[in-house]
């Protein structure tokens, strides 16, 4: 799936910023020609990308970068309408943002992507019972894995050994920064030199992590920028990538409510005192500017 962020004139739409909020495992109820046809399983987290050029001209007025958002796609054996049970889903239906009219049970074209409550996927699963058990036993092993994120990057990395107006020895720098090595990591050893949580210094057991992704980055000066990254302990690389984590305005660790704070003091991270990491350079603060807004996954 993808969406812009917000609607052509800058305004916000739910239905868009609803794209930020799914997480792994989720449910997808896809609506179309009046019917259910596909349910889907969210793999991961949205990740702020362009428009894929499967659009073509559709929505050209949009701004080019949006949320997108990689989903498992299953065909219902029998399609069905939502219509024809509107009494049964009339009672579960949201009292805003609904993706269907209350009264008749056709759907809104405003609607992109919907918050269905419980009661409501409960019934709409209920029209497809012994095929939504096998959706349910699929559910329960697609894991948050980075495939998508590598992917991406592939399709950045090919653009720029394409790209006649890059010198070699640039492209070269560029292309390893992605991977946090060479001159990257050595302007981001500069600024940093050990981790903001942990305290970890010994730089064998550290990741020259991008603030601001590889992939996201508009200039290649961004990409090799020093200030543009943290060296973090594995673990802790792990959650400030996957946006489980940032840190705030006040030089403190944000925690990301869809991890239970238990399972974060597990391994180390007290999210109920949240810890100080130390002051940020200006060029760092902007970019956890970005990192705050589009990588950091909200509470629901």
């Amino acid at each position: 799936m993808w969406s812009p962020k917000r609607n052509s004139n800058n305004a916000f739409n739910q239905f868009y910023a609803n794209m930020h909020l799914v997480d792994t495992g989720d449910l997808v109820f896809s609506y179309f020609d009046q019917k259910i046809q596909y349910v889907g399983i969210v793999r991961q987290p949205a990740i702020s990308w362009n428009k894929p050029s499967e659009f073509g001209l559709v929505g050209d007025y949009w701004n080019h970068e949006g949320w997108y958002v990689s989903v498992e796609w299953h065909k219902v054996p029998v399609p069905f309408r939502p219509k024809d049970i509107i009494a049964k889903l009339r009672p579960t239906l949201p009292s805003k943002y609904s993706p269907l009219k209350s009264e008749s049970g056709d759907g809104l074209q405003s609607v992109y992507l919907a918050k269905v409550p419980d009661e409501m996927a409960a019934v709409l699963s209920a029209e497809m019972s012994a095929w939504m058990s096998q959706i349910e036993a699929r559910r329960r092993v697609v894991g948050d894995g980075a495939g998508i994120e590598n992917k991406l990057d592939d399709i950045v990395e090919k653009y720029l050994l394409n790209d006649a107006t890059v010198d070699e020895t640039e492209r070269e720098a560029v292309i390893k920064a992605r991977r946090g090595q060479g001159r990257y990591k050595q302007n981001l050893i500069a600024v940093e030199d050990r981790c903001r949580v942990t305290g970890v210094s010994d730089p064998r057991l550290l990741i020259a992590s991008h603030i601001k992704p590889w992939r996201s980055c508009s200039t290649n000066e961004e990409r090799l920028d020093g200030h543009n990254g943290f060296l973090l302990t594995p673990h802790i690389d792990r959650l400030f990538d996957r946006g489980y984590i940032t840190f705030d305005a006040n030089c403190r660790v944000k925690a990301s409510e869809r991890i239970a704070a238990a399972q974060f003091h597990k391994i180390g991270v007290d999210v109920d005192k949240p810890p100080y990491v130390g002051e940020f350079s200006k060029r760092q603060q902007d970019y956890l500017e970005y990192h705050r807004s589009t990588i950091f996954i909200p509470g629901t």
